[in-house]
């Protein structure tokens, strides 16, 4: 052996090999730890449903990590690190698993305890509604796009029943069904939130309706009077002016919500379903231009959004509502159209496999509308006092109110007014229908000044429409039958108003005093409306103690019947 090379014995290299493998081993066994601490949060999360996580190759960070060679006081201070952030980030939830999806439906496997009803959270962010818990799946309505739901994509339960941020916050306000703001005014820091399906008042909370809600239009505050806390149908074909009744209504509420007395502001909520973008659009910009969007919420979904969306639009608006009728205040909602929402509700039915009954609705449509209305209520005093009227507006096809929803509606509302189209083209605007139109509780609560001129007055009208169906044969009448048409003609003249020009009791009431007294039958009738503004305006100017005392007394005495009779013969004589 050659001198100077120094020699092992073999038992020494068998140490040395052994010695290797067990450092080979530790510094696999520390590169594994420091891949899995590495790892994404997202992907040590588990689920209550999902096995655990596999674990994955050691990422780039780890082998540089090893190639460091980093201190063990090092390691174990990263170790630590890492330890401590994964322990914060643990996030347990019961998920399940998405079986199929398409026309805005998707059936899901797994949610063994979700709630009817209850909000569920997709991995791709958009947001569902449970409605049918079924054996082995459940069916969930989308909020959002199904295009973003992928089959078996994740689906987490968020524990909570749909809900809507309620409050003052709301007013002057545009949001979606489910409360978000889309009128680029920043976000609603409303204090409080409320189920959007909450059950009606009891009987006894509740009072009869004894407080006029004025809408302004003189037709039906004389004819079919709405109280506080009522439910007033307004139905008719398309394109014969319901929204223009509605949106009236909300606009005459101004001169008592510029006041400072909160028992005599009527907050109004707009829910809009189905309609075009465009309309609401404009409708709002009427709303701000007239300066009653301060007042108003409007909750907005539109055709374009989903059926779900159509559906629970008029539940969160209701909820809107529902916060100042229990805080003892007043408010008035309006549901345009509740046909468009029973449509909505039927694509969802069908595509969930429930079975379809009369005109293909589902068998429980008439709960759908029963419990909405419902919660419209007068609150007696021990509950604050507070009220919810409602006007729902439905869309007959041809005037036929026999068909499924309308008569179903018809059967829950407490009147309802009926506007006809052929009413509407003759120029006879608002369209009112006086022989279909009917108030069943509005009249205990109707100013006592308009009931007693106007006591007659629908009466009248329904005899002149019959009578001048039958005078376009004869030409024979006798005095009676055209003092009938000659006054018939004159009242319906009368009644006649634009759009956008509400007015107050006191204006209405010396107008219809003259028409159904016969003042106005010698007038022609093509200066009837020429007669109406002058005759204000003279009345503000020369005899404003007529409109003082029908405001403050709110009756007609015999001075002021006299007083009345001689203001308006005195003008018609310089007229």
């Amino acid at each position: 052996m050659p001198r100077g090379v120094e020699t092992t014995s073999i038992p020494e290299n068998r140490q040395i090999t052994q010695r290797h493998e067990e450092l080979k081993q530790s510094f696999f066994h520390i590169q594994h730890i420091l891949s899995t601490m590495l790892l994404d949060p997202f992907q040590r999360r588990f689920h209550v449903f999902d096995l655990p996580a596999t674990r994955a190759v050691p990422s780039i960070a780890a082998r540089g990590y090893a190639e460091a060679k980093a201190s063990p006081t090092e390691v174990s201070s990263i170790l630590e690190e890492r330890i401590r952030g994964a322990a914060a980030e643990i996030n347990l939830a019961e998920t399940g698993r998405v079986l199929s999806v398409g026309d805005g439906i998707a059936r899901v496997h797994g949610l063994n305890n979700v709630q009817a009803e209850e909000l569920v959270e997709f991995a791709s962010g958009v947001k569902g509604m449970a409605l049918n818990l079924e054996a082995g799946q459940v069916g969930c309505v989308l909020f959002g796009n199904d295009r973003l739901v992928k089959e078996g994509e994740t689906v987490k339960r968020t524990g909570e029943i749909v809900d809507v941020p309620v409050g003052p916050e709301l007013l002057g306000r545009v949001v979606d069904a489910l409360g978000n703001p889309i009128d680029g005014k920043g976000p609603i820091k409303a204090s409080e939130r409320r189920r959007a399906q909450l059950k009606a008042p009891g009987i006894l909370p509740r009072r009869s309706v004894n407080e006029p809600m004025q809408t302004g239009l003189k037709s039906v505050d004389a004819m079919v009077p709405v109280g506080r806390g009522q439910r007033e149908l307004i139905i008719g074909d398309r394109q014969t002016g319901k929204t223009a009744v509605a949106l009236d209504t909300i606009l005459n509420q101004k001169r008592w919500n510029d006041s400072s007395d909160e028992s005599k502001k009527l907050y109004c909520v707009y829910v809009a379903v189905g309609q075009k973008r465009s309309t609401v659009a404009q409708l709002v910009q009427t709303l701000e231009e007239n300066d009653a969007l301060k007042y108003s919420i409007v909750v907005a979904a539109t055709a374009s959004e989903a059926a779900p969306l159509q559906y629970i639009a008029p539940f969160s608006g209701c909820a809107m509502g529902e916060w100042f009728r229990d805080n003892g205040r007043h408010a008035l909602i309006i549901y345009d159209d509740l046909s468009k929402q029973a449509v909505a509700y039927r694509q969802m039915s069908l595509l969930l496999r429930r079975p379809p009954g009369r005109e293909a609705y589902p068998g429980d449509v008439f709960y759908l509308h029963s419990r909405l209305l419902e919660r419209a209520a007068k609150m007696n005093e021990k509950f604050g006092g507070g009220s919810l009227t409602a006007l729902p507006i439905i869309e007959t096809q041809g005037g036929d109110v026999s068909a499924y929803i309308p008569t179903n509606v018809i059967s829950i509302t407490d009147g309802q007014i009926f506007l006809e189209a052929e009413l509407f083209f003759k120029g006879i605007r608002p369209a009112i229908n006086v022989g279909l139109s009917v108030s069943r509780v509005g009249s205990a609560a109707q100013v006592k000044a308009m009931k007693q001129v106007a006591g007659s007055l629908k009466l009248f009208l329904a005899q002149y429409r019959e009578v001048a169906a039958f005078a376009q044969f004869g030409s024979d009448l006798d005095a009676s039958t055209k003092q009938t048409l000659s006054r018939g003609e004159r009242l319906t003249e009368l009644l006649k108003q634009p759009q956008y020009s509400p007015m107050s009791v006191e204006d209405q009431v010396p107008l219809i005093f003259c028409g159904v007294n016969g003042l106005l039958d010698t007038l022609p009738v093509n200066r009837i409306t020429e007669f109406e503004k002058k005759f204000l305006a003279h009345i503000k100017a020369n005899a404003s103690d007529i409109q003082e005392k029908i405001k403050t007394e709110g009756q007609i005495s015999k001075e002021l019947d006299a007083r009345i009779r001689d203001v308006a013969k005195e003008f018609l004589a310089s007229f």
